[in-house]
């Protein structure tokens, strides 16, 4: 047996029983969709000394990180700005999907994100089936920013029982795609990224703002190892691999597009041939390398060919896993149609979120949420309208 396999064996193993050695009585791994409930009461091993101190710091924020998601995910609509206090700062900077946006404070989170999201869904649970942390290394020029970053993904899953952001509550059981990034500084949150898939909630309501996914449609899934749940410190070489393969994708692959070939990028040698991408709704999801070009990214670089990734937010690694933030991370203009969107010669900002698995010099899976609702903004439509013109 080759050592990636025997590698990968041991951390589903060590997760497991991590998992089972949890302090909380009403704890639960689903370990059949590779989740864990935020609710879940892990201690972090944050044991100084073991490691060195980049991982030391990495684990403590882990644990506070995940002890917040478990405060909120057990909390009333009314209790939440107690819990933001005792976790964030007063002034905390955040930034999120159309139409919220940024907001700054304590008690701007709380009425414009928080409290209308629990009203909404007021049995609202997290499934969290990626959480990991770093420190940043997410500039162009190469130039370490060192900010530190702790990151999920997952599924909420609730209710839809009253209005949310104008879209009509269904009554029915619904799925919201989420993927946070909390900024630490000496192991408190200081700044929260947070992309939530709006028009996929649309399309579960009954109505479908954006064209059918071009690639398989609701193909989203955690991580088919059942390994993104990192409570244990990784390896150090296997972090620094990984950050090496995501910024020489990034700076030296995606951003040498020639405007004519797909191959100028040279994306097949970053790539597994049989690649699972999980991308936002209108895009959908691919299967292998080969639909990811066919169904992807032709299409975006035929209506972005001057596409440029930017300094970004955040861009780290730990382990075999890796993570980058943008608000906005990639700079276009729109030259082609893009969806059903025809070419506007705007310049657009995309605000995105990426979590890539790496697997020995390749990725494998990589989650993808691209803040639509804001892009079509910038086309020029209005995706909300779209909704109300589909509800007459």
């Amino acid at each position: 047996m080759d050592k990636n396999k025997v590698e990968k064996i041991v951390r589903v193993i060590t997760q497991e029983l991590l998992i089972a050695l949890g302090e909380s009585d009403d704890q639960q791994s689903q370990a059949e969709l590779g989740s864990v409930g935020a609710n879940a009461g892990v201690k972090i091993d944050t044991e100084v000394g073991l490691r060195s101190e980049e991982a030391s710091n990495t684990q403590r924020n882990k644990q506070h990180v995940w002890d917040f998601w478990q405060k909120l995910d057990n909390a009333k609509p009314d209790n939440i700005q107690n819990i933001l206090r005792d976790y964030l700062p007063a002034d905390i900077s955040w930034s999120g999907p159309d139409p919220i946006k940024d907001l700054k404070g304590i008690e701007a989170v709380n009425s414009n994100y928080w409290t209308p999201l629990l009203k909404s869904f007021p049995d609202l649970k997290r499934e969290s089936y990626i959480f990991f942390g770093g420190k940043s290394n997410g500039r162009a020029d190469g130039q370490f920013d060192g900010h530190e970053w702790v990151c999920g993904l997952g599924h909420f899953r609730g209710t839809f029982e009253q209005d949310w952001l104008t879209i009509p509550a269904s009554g029915k059981e619904t799925q919201i795609r989420w993927s946070e990034f909390c900024r630490m500084k000496a192991g408190k949150i200081v700044e929260i990224h947070i992309l939530l898939d709006i028009p996929d909630v649309m399309r579960q309501a009954g109505f479908p703002v954006l064209p059918p996914d071009r690639c398989n449609p609701n193909l989203w899934f955690p991580p088919r190892a059942n390994n993104g749940i990192l409570w244990a410190a990784q390896s150090e070489v296997e972090t620094q691999q990984s950050l090496d393969l995501i910024r020489n994708m990034i700076y030296m692959g995606l951003n040498d597009f020639d405007q004519s070939e797909l191959e100028s990028m040279g994306m097949a040698q970053y790539f597994h041939p049989q690649l699972q991408w999980y991308g936002p709704s209108g895009i959908g999801g691919c299967r292998t390398f080969k639909e990811f070009e066919d169904f992807h990214q032709q299409h975006w670089l035929h209506a972005f060919p001057d596409r440029q990734v930017q300094n970004l937010d955040s861009l780290f690694a730990e382990g075999s896993y890796m993570a980058a933030s943008g608000f906005p991370g990639v700079l276009a203009t729109q030259t082609g149609m893009y969806l059903d969107a025809p070419a506007s010669g705007n310049k657009i900002k995309f605000n995105g979120i990426d979590i890539w698995l790496r697997e020995g010099d390749v990725i494998v899976e990589n989650w993808v949420f691209v803040d639509m609702i804001d892009v079509f903004r910038q086309f020029g439509i209005d995706l909300f309208e779209r909704m109300f013109q589909l509800m007459h």
